[in-house]
């Protein structure tokens, strides 16, 4: 086998100009291909840790139903106070989870005493909130860090501070309805503002949990939702399962389970966008099959028909056709090794300086966000082990037919 080998090279060689320009077409598929899922990949760790670390954490607890009719933040479909005891002790209890943070949802009425408007607002625990979404300190460009948010103050979305022109230190006034629909008030000093980002709760504000208890007027600790943070998000199908299979046991009383949990993906429109990031990637792997399958089989197919006369002095000296056919093979298999070796270099050091550049873009309304490409060695296996197989399948159709000359044939050709 290692003198087919040493022909082959020898062979490829002799055709230099050819064999060059084989190799930098696949070359060049590697390292569009490496680009773009490092980059792609890049931006897509980078949104959803983004929106998990900030705001949605990577699964969510509710009660049934609450999630499809989220949008009116229906006070009456929050978790009674003992089912979401249940729910923090068996969480306590798991070794997957890191952290989870519990959540009033409500919507109320914000005013300066000069204009009103609507806002979202998620009452929290300070301390449990920032251990479970941990970037969404990040996300208040002006005010207060230090706790996320102190009882009596707010924090509101730029959305609301710019439209209505407030700052931090102000003093507003929220009015909020409860479920049995008296309404309430409370003066509030805003903390600090929000950065807006895309998705649900992007332009939420937040206060103290205790806050939002009192000015719903509610006796019992229920809450909306436990968010939860994992340990190893790329557990999160696992995770569920676990769940679900859990928190079955909570049934009403015509025993159907009284929660429901979804994982980020269910609650964020951006799901989508990492679904179309996916399928690009899959469809530049699939081009770059189409630059290795057709660059291999063009300069087979020309190799075999430039050397019919050779093929038929080889084979009339008594070579076996299945020499003929693993020499042709072997040619096709060191293009793609070639190929793939020398395109893996380049997308290395490419990547290295975009690592370097730190090139910045923008994503709806966020500015100034990094782009910081990885290449995974999975992906760097996969592609090489892409090319070379499909350059070896490349090569059987032209071996085949120069392992089938007839000698007498081929030394005929002209």
């Amino acid at each position: 086998m290692g003198r087919v080998f040493k022909i082959a090279a020898r062979n490829l060689l002799r055709y230099r100009r050819r064999t060059l320009l084989t190799t930098m077409l696949i070359t060049i598929g590697v390292v569009a291909m490496l680009l773009f899922v490092s980059a792609s990949g890049s931006f897509k760790a980078m949104m959803v840790g983004q929106i998990t670390d900030s705001m949605l954490g990577h699964l969510q607890i509710h009660k049934k139903g609450y999630v499809s009719s989220i949008d009116s933040l229906p006070l009456t479909m929050n978790m009674k106070g003992d089912v979401a005891r249940k729910i923090e002790d068996t969480l306590d209890k798991r070794d997957n989870v890191e952290a989870w943070s519990p959540r009033i949802k409500l919507g109320a009425m914000f005013s300066n005493y000069a204009e009103t408007t609507s806002i979202r607002i998620n009452g929290v625990d300070p301390e449990r909130e920032v251990a479970t979404c941990p970037d969404l300190r990040d996300r208040i460009i002006a005010g207060e860090t230090e706790p996320l948010v102190e009882r009596g103050k707010i924090l509101i979305p730029e959305l609301i501070a710019k439209g209505l022109k407030v700052e931090p230190g102000a003093a507003v006034v929220l009015v909020a309805t409860n479920k049995d629909g008296s309404v309430n008030g409370i003066n509030f000093v805003v903390q600090g503002v929000l950065e807006g980002i895309s998705g649900p709760g992007g332009r939420d504000g937040y206060m103290h949990i205790d806050d939002a208890r009192e000015l719903l007027r509610m006796e019992d600790k229920e809450i909306s939702e436990i968010v939860v943070r994992l340990k190893d998000p790329k557990k999160l199908e696992q995770a569920l399962a676990d769940f679900e299979a859990t928190l079955s046991s909570l049934t009403n009383q015509e025993g159907k389970p009284i929660l429901e949990i979804h994982g980020w993906e269910k609650l964020s429109p951006f799901a989508a966008i990492a679904k179309m990031i996916d399928l690009m990637t899959l469809f530049i792997k699939i081009m770059l099959v189409s630059i290795v399958l057709i660059s291999v089989m063009n300069v087979m197919i020309m190799a075999v028909y430039e050397r019919i006369r050779e093929i038929g002095t080889i084979a009339a000296m008594g070579t076996q056709p299945g020499s003929i056919l693993q020499l042709f093979i072997a040619e096709g298999l060191l293009l793609g090794l070639l190929g793939a070796a020398i395109g893996t270099l380049l997308s290395v050091l490419i990547i290295q300086v975009l690592q370097k550049a730190e090139l910045t873009f923008s994503f709806g309304r966020q500015t100034g966000l990094v782009l910081y490409p990885v290449v995974q060695p999975a992906d760097v296996i996969l592609a090489s082990v892409m090319v070379v197989v499909v350059a070896v399948l490349a090569s059987l159709q032209p071996a085949w037919k120069a392992s089938r000359m007839d000698p007498i044939d081929a030394l005929r050709h002209v």
